[in-house]
């Protein structure tokens, strides 16, 4: 009688520890998208860079790739959006430490980021482009321009994509001055620490408009940097960490509707984009190939 109750409370116990242990593995295995959607909250790392991401004077949280995350995000039944303001460059390192959920800064979709996170499909698509001095008196028209004068020299924001441009296409990284935001950069070309700036299209623009300086000017007949044999334009995208599948799937599928009916065009339009800045068929799938 004893052995047989022995057993019994043995059998129990088992049972009560595959029970805790399951309970314990379920927390454990709830996903990204599980948690926000069940609280309702996210948050969203962006660099403060005009017209993306960034905070308006009274600290409202907005840009052309916010609004487009927020509209799907709250169509997936996340209503509250908390920015986290990081430099460009730590923005990845800061989504693959758990300092939030997403990226909503316009990052550009390139084989090297999509090996340490995984990116939506492309919201839109951008070239690129430079400002100089009044007059353009280096008449810098080109990087190749900035590659033949070795004494011409080219800021461009920390981790982003002009950088690997310019060095592709054969500048020294000497030329080359890395500053922490666009602002930054625009100072340094109005100081004359540098004589050209670089950055995508609408981006140049806004911080152009918001300085306001006779003393500088965008180069229209820009023309467009070949990199590896091919005409380079930008497509960006909000990122997610690379095990958050079933959050950047849902995603996907209300984006894809979005672009659809015309609604994508509408929202990015407020933020300086046209119909030529619309990303096609192109997806981050293939972006993503090297």
């Amino acid at each position: 009688m004893k052995k047989w109750m022995m057993g019994l409370c043995g059998i129990i116990f088992i049972i009560f520890l595959s029970a805790c242990s399951s309970t314990s593995s379920g927390e454990k295995d709830q996903t990204t998208f599980e948690k926000v959607k069940e609280s309702g909250k996210i948050t969203v790392g962006f660099a403060n860079e005009v017209p993306y991401a960034y905070t308006t004077p009274d600290g409202e949280l907005t840009g052309e790739a916010v609004e487009v995350a927020r509209t799907i995000l709250e169509r997936l039944g996340v209503d509250e959006m908390e920015g986290v303001l990081t430099e460009f460059g730590s923005l990845i390192p800061g989504l693959k430490a758990n300092r939030f959920d997403l990226i909503t800064a316009g990052m550009y979709i390139t084989p090297e980021r999509s090996k340490e996170v995984d990116f939506a499909n492309p919201e839109y698509s951008i070239g690129e482009a430079i400002a100089v001095k009044s007059g353009n008196p280096l008449q810098i028209k080109s990087y190749e321009d900035i590659k033949e004068n070795k004494d011409v020299k080219i800021a461009v924001m920390t981790g982003a994509i002009q950088f690997d441009y310019l060095t592709k296409v054969g500048i020294s990284e000497d030329q080359i001055v890395i500053v922490p935001d666009n602002p930054s950069a625009v100072s340094a070309l109005k100081s004359g620490r540098v004589d050209v700036i670089g950055m995508t299209g609408p981006s140049l623009q806004a911080v152009l408009d918001t300085a306001n300086d006779s003393s500088m000017e965008r180069v229209m007949d820009f023309e467009q940097p070949v990199i590896d044999g091919k005409n380079v334009r930008g497509y960006g995208a909000t990122v997610f960490r690379q095990d958050d599948d079933d959050f950047r799937e849902a995603f996907n599928e209300e984006l894809e509707k979005m672009k659809e009916s015309g609604e994508l065009l509408e929202i990015i339009s407020e933020f300086g984009f046209t119909e030529q800045e619309l990303p096609g068929d192109a997806t981050a799938e293939s972006l993503s190939q090297e």
